[in-house]
């Protein structure tokens, strides 16, 4: 069956375009009814239902037939990380691929000039067939140039000998502010950089020297153009991308200005630069409807999938220790979520344990105490674990949660290992959250987590893992939930609930053409519906050749 496109005969088109879109079912999430046809004019949705017909009249109106389609809104990642997939391109990217990651890092070595940086990112440990890298492995590639291999988590990272050296570490260095320093047997560094100990070495300071190689926007502009055909074959029509630097705001407005950002872009700049926002009087939404910033990114923990969470009752986590990493002291926290809040600008904290979720919304709280006048809502990136007293702390303080869509499938044994059967079931709670009404939006984390929006929506639904296990049946959403969540739940993350999220008058004409039913789909199917086209701002930006 193929989607057919016909212009109505009649006068010329109308400088702003106007189009009809019929599918055998399209999903507003405007309220319950679906409908059969919208209009659109320009970049917008003009009516929907029987008041569409009536743009069927205007001169040059273009009617799309989707036939037995399901159109849904857009999806919108509210939490992911695309330009370091981009960034991927220009490093080495061990998550993709053939040859082991010494194969491929040897290979690299080979090809590159003594003295210069490898940098490799998406490694698994738990995958790679020769065992976990560490500091003598790398050496054993090579002595001649710095190289960093960094975690799919991001969260951690493996460096030789020579970068160590640049970096100032040292086998006598001491403890870690907001991090860790992995050691072997004999006390010596076994090239593992915990959070901060590597990740202040990414994102240096403004005005501090760049350790790590930096690309030019445009080395970056065809790398970013692949990932967003990526994103856009998955059904993404919007992210967030969710810690970006002033040099990676600098190659989003350089693909706007080109004409090439396909995909609507949000940004949480790290806060190391956010001063400059608040110096500029910049608030939360500054820029329009394509590239605007979204606020600031605070860490204040590790991983949950890397086993470095912060949580009030221990489990084994992989610093050795019975805990994880508490990347700033509550001091510091509140110190910045203030001063953010105090300017407008929306906080997005990284927090995945249930001390750690506490520990910000004490920061959030006070801050809202303090200017009540600012009525923003803050997020708190993954919230992971909570229990149900957090739940009604987070409903109160108006915070948006942006837990991950799809960690229960890709990770459920992990999930046990770490943090043990129960509260492994609450991981990832939209449950809880919806049932309190909270708004809560989607995320992929990706690269860090698989990206497909529709197989989050299928984790929301079953909460099997990928080994066929059910992780807290009782916290299943229904399908209809579960695409708000994507939808209506991330655009209130990203502080664009008029803007996205619904198919409606006045909203823009961004939605995502699926090959089947969703609500006529067996749960465990959800994932494989089809993607036929992505659409942008009445544009279609991406098609599988069928509509």
């Amino acid at each position: 069956m193929t989607a057919a496109t016909h212009r109505q005969h009649g006068p010329a088109a109308s400088p702003t375009p106007v189009r009809i879109v019929r599918a055998r079912r399209i999903t507003t999430l405007d309220g319950e009814a679906d409908t059969q046809v919208l209009a659109t004019v320009g970049e917008r949705i003009a009516a929907v239902g029987e008041a569409a017909e009536a743009y069927t009249a205007l001169p040059g109106a273009e009617t799309v037939d989707l036939d037995d389609a399901h159109l849904v809104p857009g999806f919108h990642d509210a939490h992911c990380h695309p330009m370091e997939v981009a960034n991927a391109a220009l490093r080495l990217d061990l998550g993709t691929g053939d040859g082991t990651p010494r194969e491929r890092l040897a290979a690299r070595v080979a090809a590159t000039e003594p003295g210069r940086w490898i940098v490799a990112q998406g490694y698994n440990p738990a995958t790679d067939p020769e065992g976990r890298l560490d500091r003598s492995a790398l050496d054993a590639i090579t002595t001649r140039h710095p190289v960093l291999v960094i975690h799919f988590s991001f969260h951690m990272a493996v460096a030789g000998s020579a970068a160590l050296t640049l970096t100032g570490l040292h086998d006598d260095s001491g403890p870690q502010t907001g991090g860790d320093l992995g050691r072997d047997s004999t006390g010596r560094l076994d090239g593992w950089l915990y959070e901060r100990t590597w990740f202040d070495q990414l994102y240096r300071a403004s005005g501090e020297p760049a350790l790590l190689p930096q690309a030019a926007p445009e080395a970056l502009l065809e790398p970013l153009a692949d990932v967003f055909t990526t994103y856009h074959a998955a059904g993404v029509t919007s992210v967030c991308d969710a810690v970006t630097t002033p040099a990676a705001l600098r190659t989003y407005q350089h693909m706007r200005e080109r004409g090439r950002l396909t995909m609507r872009v949000g940004v949480l700049l790290w806060h190391r630069y956010a001063d400059a926002l608040r110096h500029a009087g910049l608030h939360a939404g500054f820029g329009d409807a394509w590239l605007r910033i979204v606020g600031a990114k605070i860490i204040m923990d590790g991983a949950l999938a890397g086993g470095t969470c912060l949580c009030r009752d221990p489990y084994p986590a992989e610093t050795g220790s019975d805990n994880g990493i508490q990347l700033l002291d509550e001091n510091e926290l509140a110190d910045a979520v203030l001063a953010l809040h105090a300017a407008g600008l929306r906080v997005g904290v990284h927090a995945n344990g249930d001390l750690a979720v506490s520990q910000v919304l004490d920061a959030i709280e006070a801050a809202r105490a303090a200017h009540p006048e600012q009525r923003i809502n803050h997020r708190i990136e993954h919230c992971s674990l909570v229990d149900e007293k957090l739940v009604q702390r987070i409903r109160a303080a108006e915070v948006t949660p942006v837990p991950f869509g799809a960690f229960v499938h890709g990770h459920g044994s992990k999930l046990r290992r770490y943090y043990g059967d129960a509260r492994a079931a609450r991981v990832s709670d939209h449950r809880s959250f919806l049932d309190a009404g909270v708004v809560v939006a989607g995320s992929s984390d990706h690269p860090a987590g698989p990206l497909e929006p529709l197989l989050a929506l299928q984790t929301m639904v079953t909460r099997r893992t990928s080994e066929g296990d059910v992780l807290g049946a009782d916290r299943a959403l229904t399908v209809r939930e579960a695409l708000g969540v994507y939808t209506t739940g991330s655009a209130r993350a990203t502080g664009e609930s008029h803007l996205k999220g619904r198919i409606a008058p006045g909203y823009l004409a961004d939605f995502t053409v699926l090959g089947q039913d969703l609500f006529a789909t067996a749960p465990d199917a959800l994932a494989a519906v089809p993607v036929r086209a992505t659409w942008v701002g009445a544009r279609q930006v991406w098609s599988n050749g069928d509509g």
